[in-house]
């Protein structure tokens, strides 16, 4: 891989928490585009209130522009900041978060239409990871998406870094704390609803939202000709 892929990389086995932090925010506040480490994944991510920002992450991700991204936040506290009114997020706040999980609200007025790619949800990340918390306390909330490819490997910290997408930071922390996808909760209704199978247990959000329900696919067998 060719060193321009990254404007910097930055081993954090040779920084301070601080140190990286102040670099990553300074790279963000000044529009650019930074790789951390997640909880499940490593993500590429920039300010969500710089259009230009965002528009790189889905240049250099190739990303649809149908596919939002998600918000990052600190901490529970910051997250309610965006959903107070809703009784499930706010359960999700106190007994669940920081987890792997995605959580999906509706998105308040004051977010940008743009951040939700039109959709009238946005999607929230509090991850179960102590570095991760501390860069974003400096310098969140960040808007990302994972770094890897729809359909390819995932990148755990510990892989072929060739795959992984241009930026002008790339923090490496190791592997990933878990070595499973996100769970995806979809808060926005009555009802929690499950979208995807992943490292926190259905027992558990069962057990924290009640009753969770599940999208409705319809299966069509093929017909065959004899």
């Amino acid at each position: 891989m060719t060193p321009e892929r990254f404007g910097r990389v930055i081993d954090a086995s040779r920084q301070t928490v601080d140190e990286i932090a102040e670099t990553v925010a300074s790279v963000v506040f000044s529009g650019g585009t930074i790789i951390l480490p997640n909880d499940t994944s490593y993500l590429l991510g920039c300010d969500p209130y710089d259009s230009e920002a965002i528009d790189r992450v889905y240049v250099a991700i190739g990303r649809p522009d149908n596919r939002p991204l998600t918000m990052h936040v600190a901490g529970p506290q910051e997250f309610l900041e965006y959903a107070a009114e809703n009784p499930l997020a706010v359960v999700a706040a106190k007994r669940l978060l920081p987890a792997p999980v995605i959580l999906l609200i509706r998105k308040p007025a004051f977010v940008s239409d743009e951040l939700a790619a039109g959709l009238q949800t946005l999607a929230f990340r509090v991850p179960d990871d102590p570095f991760a918390r501390a860069i974003l306390e400096r310098c969140g909330p960040i808007a990302g998406t994972t770094v890897n490819p729809r359909g390819g490997p995932r990148y755990l910290g510990d892989g072929d870094r060739s795959m992984l997408p241009a930026a002008d930071v790339l923090v490496t922390h190791g592997p990933t704390r878990y070595n499973v996808e996100s769970s995806i909760v979809d808060l926005s209704g009555g009802h929690a609803r499950l979208l995807r199978d992943g490292a926190v247990p259905e027992r558990r959000l069962s057990e924290l939202f009640g009753p969770i329900e599940r999208p409705v696919v319809k299966v069509r067998n093929k017909l065959q000709r004899e």
